[in-house]
């Protein structure tokens, strides 16, 4: 494979320097953060006032704030506007907040009064510079949306990989990056990289003057066998050269960028992926958090769910509760429980409904407009109210909050050893499959979401799972 030659004329590069190319909407919103995380500090500088009646915290708090950002990168480009990383800056910054300020107390004002008022100051700024943070993301997620502000990207590699990472683009909903053509390691399959939609621009030997043309600010190349070391430099250097950032897409795929990390040995770059979490000391946060959090929401619920019960009752025949066998973590079988949907006869008719199977390229039964399922419950459905006994799985340990699809055995039995992953943790009453879409997801999408929880997990995913489980549920996305 040739890869054209690289001109690294001085007045080339500084003309096409990523500083000249950098999206307007990434200027403004590394200009826009400073201002916003200022004016955090110093509306939790005025509560403390208003709490303590001492100035000398709205003075000192926020250029103290935001050198706490700056040394925690929370204006770094590759931290900005998708994925907790952003997030995670603020709060790491925020518990350095009190370092700061014991250092300040002991080498300049021995005032006991500024240490404790600034320390008392770290919550309320990580609250509101976080609140800003989610405002001004959302927007952003607006206009990418609307197709505005989206990073022009040139994709370089095999077919297969471009309509791999095409799909998965697709499926993901809002997104920065807005695909403006492909060079291919194998042109003769051009003709079905453009059935997606696409513009293949011919092989890889003329990078430059196709990113030029199609004025790509980001070249994003993903593995092939003809890449090699040399080839992938040279095609840093062409990117470089025209202005553009290069990204590499690992071989390893659904891995989150906190098991990622670089190490250089004798002066080779390595990238290390830290293993899982999956021991039980670990966990064991986890199974405190679910335990507690299961105990209040039904004590809060518990009316709820006894009006839902004797609703149920009313509308047809048979029990309020549904109980099923599920298997749960390490291949055990639990008692499931749910507020029945089904008339007492869904069991025996499923075999007639076989052929009505909408999911056929897997192992779950799912229909639409199932004929088994009451009029109450498909109301239940929509809303996933039929869930809610499920926290008394939650609450006697079989189940988590937030994890896996609890199985049947009979899809245990057909599951590959890869899938079979699935049941290293607690199956969830929500997980990435519920947020993502639903019963309208592919068998092979579920699973790779599934399989992805179990190998990211962290407690600062189940939390976002479950902010995005309340939308999730509102919209009724995928539920029947």
């Amino acid at each position: 494979m040739t890869i054209e030659q690289v001109t690294h004329e001085l007045q080339l590069v500084e003309r096409r320097s990523p500083e000249a190319r950098r999206r307007r909407w990434e200027r403004k919103y590394r200009i826009v953060l400073p201002a916003a995380d200022g004016l955090a500090a110093a509306v939790a500088a005025f509560v403390i006032h208003g709490a303590y009646g001492r100035w000398g915290v709205a003075l000192g708090l926020p250029p103290t704030w935001i050198i706490a950002m700056c040394a925690h990168r929370a204006y770094d480009r590759s931290a900005l506007g998708l994925g907790t990383e952003e997030y995670r800056r603020v709060l790491r910054g925020a518990l350095a907040l009190p370092a700061l300020a014991a250092c300040g107390y002991w080498f300049f004002a021995r005032d006991s009064g500024l240490l404790h008022d600034m320390m008392m100051a770290a919550a309320p700024a990580a609250a509101i510079a976080l609140l800003s943070r989610y405002v001004l993301r959302r927007r952003l997620h607006r206009r990418w949306a609307q197709g505005r502000d989206q990073r022009t990207t040139l994709l370089v590699g095999p077919s297969l990989g471009v309509a791999e990472l095409i799909a998965v683009l697709r499926r993901s909903g809002v997104q920065e990056l807005r695909v403006a053509g492909v060079c291919l390691t194998d042109p003769e399959n051009a003709q079905a990289i453009k059935k997606l939609g696409l513009s293949v621009h011919g092989g890889v030997s003329d990078l430059s003057g196709v990113i030029r043309a199609t004025g790509s600010n980001a070249l994003v190349v993903l593995p092939a066998p003809e890449f090699d070391a040399t080839v992938v430099r040279r095609m840093s250097w062409t990117a470089a050269a025209q202005g553009a950032d290069f990204l590499l897409v690992p071989t390893l795929a659904d891995v989150a960028a906190s098991r990622l990390a670089t190490r250089t040995t004798n002066g080779v770059p390595l990238t290390y992926v830290q293993a899982p979490t999956l021991s039980r000391a670990s966990r064991l946060p986890k199974e405190l958090l679910d335990r507690a959090l299961a105990t209040a929401l039904l004590l809060v619920l518990a009316p709820l769910m006894i009006a839902i019960a004797l609703v149920v009752r009313l509308d047809s025949s048979g029990p309020a509760l549904f109980r099923q066998r599920r298997v749960g973590l390490y291949g055990d079988h639990f008692t499931m429980l749910k507020f029945r949907t089904m008339r007492q006869d869904a069991e025996q008719r499923r075999a007639d409904l076989a052929h009505l199977n909408e999911n056929s390229d897997g192992l779950l039964f799912k229909m639409k407009r199932d004929p088994r399922i009451t009029r109450v419950g498909s109301a239940l459905r929509r809303y996933s109210l039929d869930e809610l006994p499920q926290l008394m799985n939650v609450f006697s340990g079989h189940m988590s909050l937030v994890g896996p699809r609890p199985p049947l055995p009979e899809e245990v039995d057909a599951y590959t050893p890869e899938v079979k992953r699935r049941l290293l943790v607690k199956p969830g009453l929500t997980g990435l499959w519920q947020v993502s879409g639903r019963s309208d997801l592919p068998w092979d999408e579920a699973v790779r979401l599934d399989l992805g929880y179990v190998d990211n997990w962290s407690l600062g995913l189940d939390l976002l799972i479950l902010i995005r489980t309340g939308s999730a549920v509102i919209r009724g996305t995928g539920a029947y």
